[in-house]
């Protein structure tokens, strides 16, 4: 791949147009990224490489508007930068889709980056203050160009060798589950508790699921069961939207103690296999006054709506 990228910053400086589409195609074509995963490719579908790699990639679509929704309160009292990360990972989402579907070098590029940036995002908005290196002086602002300069550079190198990115992402993961383990034996809170060992445990059947799809193909393949990148996707959502939502909670805990954080639980608080997130208990008295306001207008529109309605029927 460093020689093809060589041969394309030639043909710029050469001015060759032709030669610069020639190297877009070549990157867009179907099945020019080098890595291919131990799904068979267009069994299922002759539009689609990897179906089920494809497909599986669903809760990254479905789940991030019910996590807008569920952090709305969040999102106004806390940071709504807490959105931006969800949005994201509708990107990556659908970045993964298009690469497994086509398997270009150009659909890698995109699904790997989209994750890049998640890291990225979520490290400048909840990357504990205690782990700061020192130069950085305690100050989240700095530690956030810091992230956002090191994501750039990092994007313009992954073009450079992009066999080696999911393996550098995969490594990302570790030191995050090693500090949500150093954050955990901080916490009060035993619901909190209990999901970061839930989450742990996820996070560890999904890497399993990947390293398993990737090494060991041949074993699986020989029991006609080659779809463990399938189970990756939807484990690594599960794991990854999970420590967001501790990291959450710990960021509120350790900086906005104020505030309060809740761990509840969606449709029912008192299940707690349920989609978590972060409750505000105790906002800013101002912004909620205003907060409430407008909702209990809202809630008492609604409800003359519906009284107004039900006389109509009524008459």
């Amino acid at each position: 791949m460093g020689g093809a990228g060589g041969g394309g910053l030639g043909s710029v400086g050469g001015g060759s147009l032709l030669d610069i589409y020639a190297m877009a195609w070549e990157h867009l074509r179907p099945g020019s990224s080098p890595v291919d995963w131990c799904e068979g490719n267009y069994l299922i579908s002759s539009n689609i490489a990897e179906f089920v790699n494809t497909f599986s990639n669903f809760l990254f679509i479905l789940l991030p508007p019910v996590l807008m929704m569920l952090f709305k309160e969040y999102g106004r009292f806390v940071t709504p930068g807490i959105h931006v990360i969800w949005l994201l990972l509708i990107v990556v989402g659908l970045s993964s889709m298009y690469f497994h579907a086509t398997l270009s070098l150009i659909g890698q590029l995109l699904d790997e980056l989209a994750i890049l940036w998640v890291f990225m995002a979520a490290f400048s908005l909840f990357y504990p203050k205690r782990y700061y290196p020192k130069f950085v002086k305690n100050d989240r602002k700095t530690f956030s160009w810091l992230m956002l300069l090191s994501a750039i550079a990092a994007t313009a190198l992954s073009w450079w060798k992009p066999i080696v990115n999911a393996f550098v992402l995969m490594s990302m993961g570790v030191p995050t589950m090693l500090m949500l383990y150093r954050e955990l034996q901080r916490v009060s809170d035993q619901r909190v508790y209990r999901l970061g060992i839930r989450c742990t445990t996820v996070w560890a059947v999904a890497v399993f699921c990947w390293i398993n799809d990737r090494m060991f193909c041949e074993a699986w393949s020989s029991i006609n069961f080659p779809y463990l990148h399938g189970f990756w996707h939807i484990f690594i959502f599960i794991a990854a939207y999970t420590v967001l939502v501790l990291f959450a909670y710990f960021y509120v805990e350790s900086e906005l103690p104020q505030r309060q954080p809740l761990l509840k639980y969606w449709p029912k608080n008192e299940f707690e296999f349920g989609i978590p997130f972060i409750s505000i208990r105790n906002p800013d008295t101002k912004d909620w006054l205003n907060y409430c306001r407008l909702y209990c207008l809202q809630q008492e529109r609604e409800r003359d709506n519906k009284h107004g309605l039900n006389k109509i029927s009524g008459d």
